[in-house]
């Protein structure tokens, strides 16, 4: 039975501000790459590229160097956490989400065929070798696994590969992830790469309070959804005397830091065009603040940059595709249904200002709706 929350009642609408608030979705802000991705708890990064818009989005005057140095310099990583799918995420977070994540990461490697395929070998001596391999220099899943195979024959190379990738702390080299430069996903311990240890006792009620400063009011089955864990509830009911709670409209309990935005549910909410694989589609178990029709999330192939979501309202109302046609470079938005004609004028102008981010040399533009 769904367990009936004491706090006040807050509607759909006034859910859908506060989450668009905390995700830089109202308005953009004046701050930096890297405080971005703290403050989100990373940006997903299955497809490499899609974090650049995903901060072009949410950010004033966002440049794809700035991301590039990021990277570059080693302040933030990208690498398997939340939910085992690949996410950007600053250094101290990967150290720490990595460390809490880590058992449940083990556990959904085991229920793979991957596992299947090399169960009873010697794990610890294959993790060793695959250490060793991608500590001397990084490499992708097809060059590992026949290097493995060579060294445990009889042996299903891929999964030898997978179970290397997964089951260390890995995270992918650039060039993956640049912006022009974006390369091959050539993987290394998170140990060599970054000269540091996973923590040693990392907390889950840190971790919880940055999900619901990045995602709240939020119930204990939305935190496990974004993140992968389970169990929760032990740590909401032990931060339960620092938060505060409401009831959605289906009765359930959400829990929220006191002083996050909540703003008014009547504040205008502009069009934003999402990235490939954006969070906000993905980290709640009800998506229907952002998701109210119940669509699937698109899963798209390739590196990025070229696809995603539009936010009509502060809903997910249309998709995007970015094409070439003889020189001109055209944004194709798909509409759920029709648009209100304030509101196709607002999808217009802003694909317009995508393509100045995603196709600044282009001969011309054009915007379809």
């Amino acid at each position: 039975m769904t367990r009936q929350a004491s706090g006040v009642v807050i509607s759909q609408r006034a859910l859908n501000r506060a989450i668009l608030a905390r995700q830089f979705l109202l308005a953009r802000r004046e701050a930096s790459a890297l405080e971005t991705i703290r403050h989100l708890g990373g940006l997903q990064a299955q497809a490499p590229r899609s974090p650049h818009v995903g901060l072009w989005t949410r950010l004033i005057d966002y440049h794809s160097q700035e991301l590039d140095e990021v990277l570059l310099s080693r302040a933030a990583v990208r690498g398997t956490f939340m939910r085992v799918t690949l996410h950007l995420v600053t250094t101290d977070d990967c150290r720490s989400f990595r460390a809490l994540l880590q058992p449940m990461i083990e556990r959904v490697f085991a229920s793979t065929q991957f596992w299947r395929r090399i169960k009873g070998i010697d794990l610890t001596a294959l993790l060793k070798d695959g250490r060793d391999l991608i500590e001397d220099q990084p490499l992708t899943r097809a060059q590992l696994g026949p290097m493995l195979a060579q060294r445990w024959p009889g042996y299903d190379p891929t999964s030898l590969a997978y179970a290397v990738s997964y089951l260390l702390p890995t995270i992918q080299t650039p060039p993956r992830g640049l912006w022009q430069l974006n390369g091959p996903s050539a993987v290394t311990t998170l140990e060599h790469w970054l000269d540091a240890d996973l923590a040693r006792e990392p907390s889950p009620d840190e971790f919880v309070l940055r999900y619901l400063g990045a995602f709240g009011p939020a119930s204990v089955r939305d935190a496990q959804v974004w993140s992968g864990l389970t169990r929760l509830g032990e740590v909401f009911e032990r931060l339960r005397p620092q938060l505060v709670t409401f009831t959605d409209p289906a009765g359930r309990e959400l829990f929220d830091l006191p002083d996050a935005p909540r703003p008014d549910e009547d504040v205008e909410a502009p069009v934003r065009y999402l990235p490939e694989f954006d969070n906000l589609l993905l980290s709640h178990d009800d998506r229907s603040r952002v998701n109210p029709v119940g669509l699937p999330p698109p899963i798209p192939p390739g590196n990025g940059g070229t696809s995603g979501t539009v936010l009509v309202d502060g809903c997910w109302r249309a998709d995007w595709k970015l094409s070439q046609d003889n020189g001109t470079a055209i944004v194709a938005v798909t509409a759920h249904e029709r648009l209100a004609p304030t509101d196709k004028a607002e999808v217009l102008a802003e694909g317009h200002r995508l393509l100045a981010f995603l196709a600044p040399g282009a001969e011309r533009t054009d915007v379809r709706v």
